[in-house]
């Protein structure tokens, strides 16, 4: 297939909507091979098996923010949600372009922590203590380029599951306290690591004046826990743990430090996606796993285990699938790539300039921290 280089009307999605996965499945291999080296695909471990497989790098957040450093495609489709796409147009080169197959895959725990709310809470934590002296703002990798801006423009940094204990005592020395952002979950867990006290991790809730504490209160924390979570990892409870050990007393359980405090606190292991992965790979043949992260990624998992003899469960009785991430479907993929080979650039991701500065800061700050 030739690269079609008239200009010419990108391709609608209506074309594409209808068509059959498997269909699908065929123009997407025949565009990647068309496009060759002009393009590449990053997929994210909780994206659907229907697309993952024509990803030519996977991994968690961080290892995905690696590679697109030093990526030399055109291109850069991304197969994960709006904030991942904005990381891999900031860390990428200014000729490249980040694409994202759907634009309505976003992230609702990013958005639990829009940019108003934090300037909000920026002034009233100014009333208490004067914040840039005292406060360093981390902001995990699941928020909006603009949040992670804030905290470019403030001190701050960018956190991943995988390394957010390392850069708490990177903010630390900065600074003698910590805002996290927006996931109150790993803020909770990783401070706990760390050996802080519940009673000097209060949620700071940004609906309520003063989000909801006391001067004595804002004066006495360590962290200050954004009130945000993931949908997903906030459905594990621990009567899944209760029930797993009864059935297989010998059984493991690891989880992702998104998962609940109570969680995580009664889990063997608590790591990253790329962790939880590591570990029950290496785990002895014929082991019993109970494993508290998204499913598509326990699923395909649990397969790769099979011919070891692994038991490898879901945690949930309820499905806790990525819903925003399940949007980046073949159709959505097949349409990007063909407008492609039309010279048509569909769902381009473009962060402003002036944020992009500015957060590539705090990234380039957690990948020399990490």
């Amino acid at each position: 297939m030739r690269l079609n280089t008239m200009q010419v009307s990108a391709i609608k999605f209506d074309k594409f909507q209808a068509s059959l996965d498997e269909d699908c499945q065929q123009r997407i291999i025949a565009a990647k091979q068309a496009l060759g080296k002009r393009l590449v695909i990053l997929g994210h471990h909780y994206q659907n098996e229907s697309v993952y497989r024509h990803a030519d790098y996977t991994g968690d957040s961080l290892k995905l923010s690696r590679y697109c450093e030093s990526l030399d495609a055109e291109y850069i489709v991304f197969l994960g949600v709006h904030f991942m796409a904005e990381v891999a147009d900031i860390l990428s080169r200014p000729e490249q372009i980040a694409i994202l197959p759907d634009l309505a895959a976003g992230c609702s725990m990013a958005d639990m922590a829009n940019l108003a709310k934090v300037e909000r809470s920026y002034r009233e934590l100014n009333k208490v203590l004067n914040f840039d002296e005292a406060i360093t703002p981390v902001t995990y990798i699941n928020s909006a380029a603009d949040l992670k801006a804030f905290c470019g423009e403030h001190g701050g940094i960018v956190c991943t599951s995988t390394n957010a204990p390392k850069i708490l005592e990177w903010s630390f020395k900065q600074r003698e306290k910590v805002l996290f952002f927006p996931d109150q979950n790993l803020g909770r867990w990783s401070g706990h690591q760390m050996g802080i006290p519940l009673e000097q991790m209060p949620v700071w809730d940004p609906d309520l004046p003063m989000g909801g504490l006391t001067e004595a209160q804002i004066k006495n924390a360590k962290i200050l826990l954004w009130k945000g979570h993931c949908a997903v990892h906030q459905m594990f409870r621990l009567q899944n743990i209760t029930q797993f050990r009864a059935a297989h007393p010998d059984g493991l359980v690891i989880s992702h430090p998104e998962a609940p405090y109570e969680v995580c606190l009664n889990s063997d292991f608590v790591g990253s996606t790329e962790y939880i992965l590591k570990t029950v790979s290496e785990a002895p043949a014929n082991s019993k796993w109970l494993v508290g992260t998204e499913l598509n990624l326990v699923n395909r998992l649990a397969e790769q285990m099979k011919p070891q003899g692994k038991l490898v469960q879901f945690m949930s009785h309820v499905v806790c699938e990525c819903s925003t991430m399940a949007r980046i479907d073949p159709q959505h993929l097949a349409w990007v790539l063909e407008n492609l080979l039309q010279g048509q650039v569909v769902n381009q991701i473009k962060v402003p300039e002036h944020e992009a500065k500015l957060a590539k800061l705090t990234l380039e700050r957690m990948l020399a921290a990490s």
